[in-house]
């Protein structure tokens, strides 16, 4: 098939480009740059930098190419700086995905999987979290997302021919298994590569916040899954999408990691050690958050296979040794 890949050039979108064209696709990758990388696009893969808002170009682009399916990652993914921007996170997660699924309607692009996040559940009242979880996102990040899926239920519900499958991320993490390809965001947020970052002397700590929750060892607990992982599920999705679905899928490994695991396998990993910083709790910070990924696993037949977190971190203490600036010289 011949696949557009918006956000092509960032972390998980630049992964999933390697892994179809592996797979025999052919992808044609959309991005805008603002966090992606040009480098991290193979030079032999058609890349056009390209707003999701300019949807006549995003047109122009289905129909040259033939486009048969769109995987769209391209998002803006800060909690934080959308609880300070909310319209931005709007405008470019909502708006933009109207606007692409626009261009798509008038090409007749009928396929489209969809890049959404565990944020939709909001502060789910137990866990594991399932696919029919009540979803109340409490930021506009979350929110942002939310409206993108309810905006595919409706097209759906009105073209017999449209269809889409909808994966809701835990915390991705992990990088390629050559090193080539990793997380190289500005500024970083995810607790990974700030763990590694303080390790290799980037950063000067890291904080961890709260050590009293009703946890083993008093430090919250996550779903981390391996970006190849993630990727992987993607590909069978688009290969088994049919007309007139409408799926949606937790992707996590269906148990999660403290963050003082996290700390000590870094350690482990690294071999150095982790200054660290303990703080007071966040505001809004569950004890526990992790996927039942059943549902998944048995429509589509996905396993992860990265399920170990010290084999999670090596991946991304070899592309971050190897990257110390990331794509900036690439």
């Amino acid at each position: 098939m011949n696949i557009l890949v918006t956000g092509g050039a960032g972390y998980i979108g630049s992964h999933a480009v390697r892994k179809l064209h592996a797979a025999g696709h052919s992808p044609v990758v959309l991005d805008n740059l603002s966090y992606g990388h040009r480098g991290a696009v193979p030079n032999n893969v058609p890349f056009y930098q390209v707003d999701l808002k300019e949807t006549d170009r995003i047109e122009k682009i289905l129909r040259e190419h033939r486009i048969d399916a769109v995987m769209h990652f391209a998002a803006l993914i800060s909690v934080g700086e959308s609880v300070r921007q909310p319209l931005l996170y709007y405008r470019n997660n909502t708006a933009g995905a109207a606007s692409l699924l626009e261009a798509m309607e008038r090409v007749g692009v009928k396929r489209f999987v969809f890049s959404s996040t565990a944020a939709t559940y909001g502060e789910p009242e137990e866990t594991p979290i399932f696919e029919t979880t009540k979803q109340q996102p409490i930021n506009p990040y979350g929110r942002s997302k939310w409206f993108v899926e309810q905006i595919l239920r409706d097209i759906v519900a009105t073209d017999s021919k449209f269809g889409f499958v909808v994966f809701r991320y835990f915390n991705v993490a992990g990088a390629s298994d050559e090193g080539d390809l990793g997380e190289d965001h500005q500024p970083e947020t995810h607790l990974i590569p700030l763990v590694l970052f303080a390790a290799m002397g980037k950063r000067n700590n890291i904080t961890v916040f709260g050590t009293d929750y009703p946890t083993p060892d008093g430090t919250c607990i996550r779903d981390y899954v391996h970006v190849n992982d993630l990727v992987a599920a993607h590909i069978l999705g688009i290969e088994t999408l049919s007309e007139g679905d409408a799926r949606f899928y937790n992707l996590g490994i269906g148990r999660g990691y403290s963050v003082r695991e996290i700390l000590d396998t870094a350690k482990k990993v690294t071999g150095k050690e982790i200054p660290t910083v303990f703080g007071s709790r966040r505001e809004g910070d569950p004890a526990r958050l992790f996927a039942n990924s059943d549902k998944v696993q048995k429509e589509l037949g996905w396993q992860p296979q990265h399920t170990d977190i010290e084999e999670v971190i090596a991946s991304a203490w070899q592309w971050h040794t190897a990257h110390p600036n990331g794509y900036k010289n690439s």
